[in-house]
């Protein structure tokens, strides 16, 4: 990777719409030659839409699991989860992190008391959920939106319409089932 493409990279990381006309203006190569540049560093680069979530409640869940075993079972079996933002297996008192969202606080207590939350899951010792008060620097984020909310069981396997705490409208749902309620 020369400067030219950390240039190309600095661009589309400020602004992923900017068109190859405009990169190539400013980097100095022709449009053909930053979609070429751009197709070679091919796998190095990812460009996707990301969402603001200034509207949102962001949390950070550590914990403490068992074993190796656990901490890869409790990620497979969350990955497709709309929920998770980001798993970050550590060393360290705590050996899993996951950044989380939320629509609103009764949902975040729900996703940390229920049956769905990361806290039931088997070989979790120890458990600590931190709201996020401010995102400094950029709001948006890699939040994966669901198009069609067709299911009637979470990928985590729980079903929101038997929820307590769904039913008494203190929890907005999975947004991967037909019974959200929330706002993404």
């Amino acid at each position: 990777m020369d400067e030219i493409d950390r240039k190309i990279i600095s661009i589309l990381q400020r602004d992923g719409r900017e068109t190859l006309q405009s990169i190539a203006r400013e980097v100095g190569l022709s449009a053909m030659g930053v979609k070429k540049r751009l197709k070679r560093m091919g796998r190095r680069v990812k460009i996707k839409a990301l969402l603001n979530t200034e509207d949102l409640i962001l949390a950070i869940i550590a914990m403490d699991v068992e074993s190796g075993e656990d901490v890869r079972r409790i990620i497979e079996k969350f990955r497709r989860c709309p929920r998770i933002i980001r798993f970050f297996v550590t060393t360290g008192s705590y050996n899993l992190f996951a950044l989380i969202w939320v629509d609103d606080y009764h949902t975040l207590e729900s996703v940390s008391l229920e049956r769905c939350s990361l806290r039931s899951q088997k070989g979790i010792r120890r458990f600590d959920i931190f709201p996020v008060q401010e995102v400094h620097y950029e709001p948006f984020l890699d939040i994966n939106v669901v198009v069609k909310r067709n299911m009637e069981v979470a990928p985590c396997g729980v079903r929101c319409n038997v929820c307590e705490r769904y039913r008494e409208m203190r929890c907005v749902g999975c947004p991967s089932t037909r019974f959200y309620r929330g706002k993404v």
